[in-house]
């Protein structure tokens, strides 16, 4: 049994006192201990360093106890109205504790002050002074030090006295004197009054404690009565036996924090400011050191200056100098557009030439290109530029094609808008700014002529793709007159007229449709004769729509022909049944402004032409079958290939586009052979050429070979650039179109003239 230990200690509350809570019963064995299960800590808790470096103080569990249970008494009393004074001591029956006034005038207790006897822990008892454990002073007898103190600085080894001090000590003895070395600081070891009593008590064979009472009163640790249940039989849990893991965790973190220099000795602000004074600003070379290497093979060096030029000169030439307008043009543009950062200057001698101003801007401007501008890397292959082009045959293998202007036609004043061959190719047509068509012989002899109006321009002529009948169609404003001139022969004149005047008796003539609610429906159209005079030249018909009428195209049976009016809004397309007399908008509404639009030559397809895009229509499923998307930013003209494969685009951004409809719908080839707008594509009938015009007043013509196998491509030659019109306003060529048989090229111009290349 452990030794009693005499204390003094506060005595609760006398047993009659009332209680608030009753706990007679309850359990409360380990409801205020701690888990000792060290294993449960959560890892986390000893993440963050500030916590490491810190260490609390363990509190002894029975003292928490003790006091908890202390403090639950005193809440108790303090609830009842009348408080009882503390208990006395049942050893000498004094009170330890007297009476005072507290701040309210109540009565306060005050207890003496506790006296720690052996057994309690005194926070300051001094530790070692020498941290270095609890092995032989002699590891360290190779070094000037016997140790570390707490803050980790060298304890020096003490001086040893000689023979002659020994002798004056063992004289002279001071107080606590023993004669011995203390083997862990190697000073001579004094003891204390307590220390020499403890020692003699050693000595006399006498228990070390004034105080011990080797017979104690008994005191009755447990009741008589039997328990069921033993207060703890449970054996000692393995974690008692085995090293912390988190401990090692934890003195591991600290190893690493210190070592990288995150966790520092402690130095006291004196020393740690003194440090901080003395210590002066270190500057490294970067480059002291430095050992030469190897380029890498990725290494790009920097590009060298150019050298200077004759205009760097001192003396430079003449013709080097600027002229005095060139000077003011130069100051007179901002810095980033000038193509030099200097003006040649001259002088008499090499020591008259003073400094350079821009010397450091340029050097901090190469500096800056050195390390910011990114470097590439090109490969040059030393490889035959033509061999790189496609293998094209030669243009004089593929003649024949337009070469020479064969005829020029002149008549009309102002631009001529359109030009068009006949049908059995004996005769060209021809509109313009004068409201007047004229139709010529190939000679350039003017054959027939009719004014259809002295306000607006003809603007489109086209003849109807039958040579049993002789029909030109114009289109002037708003109306669409339908013309026999004069020059065929009276069997064709019959058969034309008769195609014209079979509208008149169709029984749906006049008729005009209603809605739902019975109001009458304004038409697309409306046909009717032009007038006696008209009708004296040769104008037999006119169908007029609602807007101004740019292009029109014939079907290829010549029973319809199409109109276009790209300020027409809804009716900015219509199509027209020359045998019914009968007008129709196939579109209630198109996405974008209509450019232009011609029927398929061979299959019930229509192509619709807007600013961006072409479209396809199935006319007898009536739906969308195809979307072309030449990639332009304003579509002028399109045409379709005699087999129906190709198409190819001319576009007022200057771009002629060849597209194959069954290969995608992205142009197949794009060129640009004019630095002016495209205004009309077309291609021959029946020979492998089409040509485009444009406003810089020239023709180009291309040889475009379409073969039926599918692996091939299109071949596309450019043959002959056509030059003889010239530009007036800005405007060159307007229109172009090919003979049906004949290599012969036709083209108007605004110039006023129409010209035959042959």
């Amino acid at each position: 049994m452990a030794p009693l230990i005499a204390s003094r200690k506060r005595k609760g509350p006398s047993e009659g006192a009332p209680a608030d809570d009753d706990l007679t019963g309850v359990q409360l064995d380990g409801v205020l201990s701690q888990s000792e299960d060290d294993s449960e800590v959560d890892e986390d808790e000893f993440d963050d360093l500030d916590d490491l470096s810190s260490d609390e103080d363990v509190e002894d569990p029975d003292e928490d106890e003790d006091e908890e249970a202390h403090s639950d008494d005193a809440s108790s009393e303090r609830g009842d109205s009348a408080r009882a004074p503390p208990a006395l001591d049942d050893e000498d029956d004094q009170p330890n504790y007297r009476v005072v006034k507290d701040a309210n005038g109540g009565e306060r207790y005050e207890y003496a002050e506790v006296d720690p006897v052996y057994d309690s822990d005194d926070s300051d008892a001094q530790g070692p002074a020498n941290t270095i454990g609890n092995i032989p002073l002699s590891f360290y007898d190779s070094y000037p030090h016997i140790g570390y103190d707490i803050n980790g600085k060298k304890i020096m080894r003490p001086a040893t006295g000689e023979a002659l001090d020994a002798l004056l000590d063992s004289i002279e003895i001071p107080k606590g004197w023993t004669g011995l070395t203390d083997p862990e600081t190697g000073k001579p070891l004094n003891l204390s009054q307590d220390e020499l009593e403890l020692l003699k008590r050693l000595q006399m064979n006498e228990v070390p404690d004034e105080g011990y009472d080797p017979y104690p009163d008994m005191v009755p640790y447990f009741t008589g009565i039997e328990e069921k249940m033993p207060l703890s039989a449970a054996p000692e849990p393995k974690r008692r036996f085995v090293p912390s893991k988190h401990e090692a965790k934890r003195v591991a973190k600290l190893v690493r924090a210190i070592k990288e220099g995150r966790i520092l000795p402690y130095k006291p602000p004196e020393e740690r400011q003194r440090e901080e004074e003395e210590k002066e600003e270190v500057y490294y070379d970067v480059w002291a050191n430095e050992e030469p290497q190897d380029p890498h093979v990725m290494n790009i060096p920097a590009p060298k200056l150019a050298p200077p030029g004759y205009d760097l000169s001192y003396n430079p030439p003449p013709e080097y100098l600027p002229t005095e307008e060139e000077k003011e043009a130069w100051k007179n543009q901002d810095p980033e557009e000038r193509e030099k950062e200097y003006l040649p200057e001259k002088f008499d001698s090499l020591r008259k030439v003073p400094g350079y101003g821009e010397f450091v801007k340029e050097r901090f401007e190469r500096c800056l290109d050195l390390y910011l501008a990114p470097r590439i890397r090109k490969n040059r292959l030393n490889i035959d530029p033509n061999s790189l082009l496609p293998k094209l045959p030669r243009p004089e293998d593929l003649k024949p094609f337009p070469t020479l202007n064969q005829t020029i036609f002149r008549g009309h004043e102002g631009r001529i808008r359109s030009v068009a061959f006949s049908p059995d190719g004996e005769f060209v047509a021809s509109g313009g700014d004068d409201g007047t068509v004229r139709v010529w012989g190939l000679n350039g002899h003017q054959e027939w002529m009719a004014k259809l109006s002295s306000e607006e321009p003809v603007n489109v002529v086209r003849w109807r793709p039958n040579k049993e009948t002789f029909i030109l169609a114009a289109a002037a404003g708003e109306d669409i007159f339908f013309m026999i001139p004069s020059v065929a022969s009276d069997a064709v004149e019959k058969a034309s007229r008769e195609v014209l005047d079979a509208g008149f008796g169709y029984a749906t003539n006049g008729a005009q449709p209603a809605t739902a609610n019975g109001v009458k429906k304004e038409p697309p159209a409306k046909w009717s004769r032009p007038g006696a005079k008209l009708e004296d030249a040769g104008v037999l018909l006119k169908a007029t729509v609602r807007s101004l009428i740019k292009v029109i195209s014939w079907h290829r049976r010549g029973e319809f022909l199409c109109s276009v009016s790209p300020t027409g809004q809804r009716s900015s397309v219509a199509i027209h049944t020359l045998s019914k007399h009968l007008s129709q908008i196939p579109f209630r509404k198109l996405p974008g402004l209509a450019q232009t639009a011609q029927f398929h030559p061979s299959r019930p397809l229509f192509f619709v032409a807007t600013q961006r895009m072409i479209r396809c229509y199935d006319l007898q499923r009536q739906e969308l079958v195809k979307v072309v998307q030449p990639g332009a930013r304003w579509i002028s003209s399109f045409d379709v290939h005699p087999g129906g494969d190709n198409l190819i685009v001319g576009s007022y951004d200057r771009r002629l586009l060849w597209h194959d409809l069954d290969l995608s719908a992205r142009p197949y080839k794009t060129m640009r052979f004019h630095p002016e707008a495209i205004r009309a594509v077309k291609y021959h009938r029946s020979l492998p050429l089409f040509a485009d015009a444009s406003d810089d007043g020239t023709l180009q013509i291309f040889h475009g070979k379409v073969v039926s196998d599918l692996m091939e491509n299109a071949t596309i030659v450019p043959v002959k650039m056509l030059r003889g019109h010239k530009v007036i306003n800005k405007l060159g060529v307007l229109d172009v179109d090919w003979h049906p048989k004949h290599p012969w090229c036709l083209s108007a111009g605004a110039d006023g003239t129409c010209r035959l290349w042959a």
